[in-house]
């Protein structure tokens, strides 16, 4: 699934869940930097990950991205 998929169905994607992981991780003591972070999220490197599955969202996704933002009041 795409991380713009995520967004529009969740409000959030797997970049948020490493930077909640991080900051989890941050409040028991741990240093994680946030690559580390998306690596265990992703469950390999970001750029890894990127390179064998993102691909460009369709102007459909990035509508409904845009019509999630404009209900909720994102800018």
């Amino acid at each position: 699934m795409q991380n713009i998929d995520l967004m529009n169905l969740a409000g959030f994607c797997r970049n948020c869940l490493s930077k909640w992981y991080r900051a989890a991780a941050e409040e028991r003591g741990e240093e994680l930097d946030y690559e580390q972070a998306r690596e265990i999220i992703y469950g390999m490197p970001y750029r890894e990950w990127k390179d064998q599955h993102q691909q460009e969202a369709s102007k459909a996704q990035l509508d409904d991205y845009a019509a999630r933002n404009d209900r909720l009041g994102i800018t």
